[in-house]
């Protein structure tokens, strides 16, 4: 009796299971490397942030030319002047550590900042065109072994986003 009454169901919810779904798949990487903004986001972020990396470049290059000048001039430097050179490369070397780190920190947060914003506007895009076009679902590309090409959105994201 248990039996009847399951196949009943199985044979009665084929029809509904068998209506399948429209699926398309976006590889994010790639819609990312495409994008004609991340050229204007590492516009912006070298425009912010160029002033704190050329302080920090000059910094390296001091230290360098302190290094060579010590190690050519070593032996006619009295040991004050070898101590004393010592002590302001130290000195150098530790405010490069610590502006090197602040600056890095400093840049990966804003970098993160803009690809937030990015995120957003790729996925306003992806959630269009889903609409647009009447998928069920939108998987990332990573996600599926195999896709026919024609399920691949990810151009057609990208040219979304670049007309704005």
């Amino acid at each position: 009796m248990f039996n009847r009454a399951m196949m009943v169901l199985v044979l009665l919810g084929a029809p509904i299971a068998a209506q399948a779904e429209k699926i398309a798949v976006v590889d994010m990487q790639a819609v990312f490397e495409q994008l004609p903004q991340r050229e204007e986001v590492s516009k912006t972020l070298k425009t912010e942030f160029g002033d704190r990396v050329a302080g920090v470049q000059k910094m390296q290059d001091e230290l360098r030319t302190m290094l060579e000048t010590q190690q050519r001039d070593a032996a006619l430097m009295s040991e004050t002047q070898k101590t004393e050179m010592l002590r302001k490369m130290e000195s150098i070397k530790a405010e490069l550590q610590l502006k090197g780190k602040a600056l890095d920190e400093d840049m990966r947060r804003r970098n993160g900042e803009e690809q937030n914003k990015l995120l957003v506007k790729v996925q306003k895009a992806i959630s269009a065109i889903a609409e647009k076009e009447q998928y069920d679902v939108v998987l990332q590309r990573g996600a599926v072994i195999y896709v026919k090409p024609t399920s691949d959105i990810s151009s057609k994201v990208v040219e979304a986003l670049s007309k704005g």
